[in-house]
């Protein structure tokens, strides 16, 4: 499945019902803003704490990484949905989704929806912490203004995913085994 891309829901993620254990961290896993530029990771899902050890620390070096997101949430396959029903009428939950700073404001969000990449990783043979590096490295780029709708741009993307995850020791996910 394809990540995705599409119009800001508002100046910052959305704000969904909490589950417990769930809650905005900075890089070291302290609740609040990152000390790192142009990057905060809100856990929705308090399952991407048992999927991925590290899962801030992980989305926060990966958008870092990329050139930064102002906001990766880590959320679950119910929020997701709803979010792709609501701003690109496809009621079915998808694994990213991106939405573009407000005019005037930096950064942008990235969505994860959890059961959705933990499904992904597995069929493809990946650890879930690759796979949600990929994934926000993707969203990221994306905000970066790349985008995969023609063979040459998506060739592009990709080999920039690729040379990316391979300065934060993450395997090409793009190679075939």
């Amino acid at each position: 499945m394809a990540p995705d891309r599409t119009s800001p829901p508002g100046p910052s993620a959305p704000a969904e019902p909490k589950e417990s254990g769930s809650g905005a961290y900075g890089p070291s896993g302290v609740q609040g803003q990152s000390p790192w530029p142009s990057s905060y990771v809100l856990v929705e899902a308090a399952g991407w704490h048992r999927l991925v050890f590290g899962a801030v620390r992980v989305a926060a070096r990966a958008a870092l990484a990329a050139g930064g997101a102002g906001t990766v949430v880590l959320s679950s396959d119910r929020a997701v949905k709803r979010l792709n029903a609501r701003h690109r009428r496809r009621n079915k939950p998808t694994n990213v989704l991106t939405f573009e700073p407000m005019r005037g404001f930096a950064g942008g969000d990235i969505v994860l929806a959890l059961e959705t990449v933990r499904r992904e990783a597995l069929a493809a043979g990946r650890k879930p912490a690759h796979h949600l590096a990929h994934l926000v490295v993707h969203g990221a780029l994306h905000l970066r203004g790349h985008d995969h709708h023609h063979p040459a741009e998506a060739r592009r993307m990709e080999m920039a995913e690729a040379r990316i995850l391979h300065r934060i020791g993450v395997p090409n996910p793009w190679k075939r085994r």
